[in-house]
């Protein structure tokens, strides 16, 4: 008696079914965190045409002026409430010493009046912002 008869062939497969299962849990977690993914809240923005930014390694520190004047920021811990100007100043403060080259922009409605928008702008360079950028909509074509 010989050893072969007793020896096994290589199975050759590759089993796939782990794969799809990772591919499906990534599937459920983009699909439940893209709608999240929307910065602050609902503004008309103006329309305006220019360069647009290159998309930045971290998610910019945005403050959303509504048409009554609210303030709202995406690093609040409840990003749509409104907020005072003491407690936007103390929150940008905050994130800028954590991180200085954090970008900054003012999302405002396009029907406020410019004096709001530039007291937004004032809040935000006094909390620590070396440069604000306003955020805009290209118009339609």
């Amino acid at each position: 008696m010989t050893g072969r008869g007793s020896r096994r062939r290589v199975m050759a497969q590759i089993n796939i079914v782990p794969y799809i299962d990772v591919m499906l849990v990534l599937l459920v977690i983009f699909m439940v965190t893209a709608p999240l993914l929307n910065q602050g809240v609902e503004v008309e923005l103006p329309q305006a045409e220019g360069e647009t930014l290159a998309p930045a390694e971290q998610r910019p520190l945005v403050l959303s002026v509504d048409r009554g004047g609210k303030y709202f920021l995406n690093y609040a811990a409840d990003p749509g409430q409104p907020l005072d100007a003491e407690s936007v100043a103390a929150v940008t403060s905050a994130e800028l010493r954590k991180n200085p080259k954090l970008p900054v922009l003012v999302r405002a409605d396009k029907d406020l009046e410019y004096g709001v928008v530039i007291q937004a702008m004032v809040l935000l360079q006094r909390a620590g912002a070396e440069k604000v950028g306003l955020s805009t909509e290209l118009p339609a074509q």
